[in-house]
């Protein structure tokens, strides 16, 4: 049976935007190499931090929501993303089926909200 889970990474803010988005890119293959299908993606881009991470008060945020079987899949990305040395902080949780309606209506606002701009740029 299939579950689905959300993992936010904070990476460092010493890299370029094309780097975070590499990065980034390495963990959604490291997801899909271990089973899992990524169902939404959302790259956050440079935010302050709430509290200094190694001496550093902005990072990337990235957000992944996938789908996946056992915990096998959560061991084996928390452990790539411990051993890399870009990640600042990482949080990955299973999404029960209010947190996935949530998950969804966000992401159905957040596509709305895109093309309601589109129309408004285009008026």
């Amino acid at each position: 049976m299939s579950k689905r889970y959300e993992t936010v990474f904070i990476l460092t803010p010493v890299l370029s935007d094309d780097q975070a988005k590499e990065a980034a890119k390495k963990f959604k293959k490291t997801i899909t190499d271990l089973g899992g299908k990524v169902v939404n993606e959302e790259h956050w881009g440079l935010r302050k931090l709430a509290y200094p991470i190694q001496k550093k008060t902005t990072g990337f945020y990235q957000l992944f929501e996938f789908s996946g079987a056992g915990q096998e899949i959560i061991g084996n990305l928390e452990i790539a993303y411990k051993r890399d040395e870009r990640i600042l902080r990482f949080l990955t949780i299973g999404l029960d089926k209010h947190a996935e309606a949530y998950a969804d209506k966000r992401k159905g606002l957040r596509a709305e909200g895109k093309t309601k701009k589109k129309e408004s740029a285009n008026a």
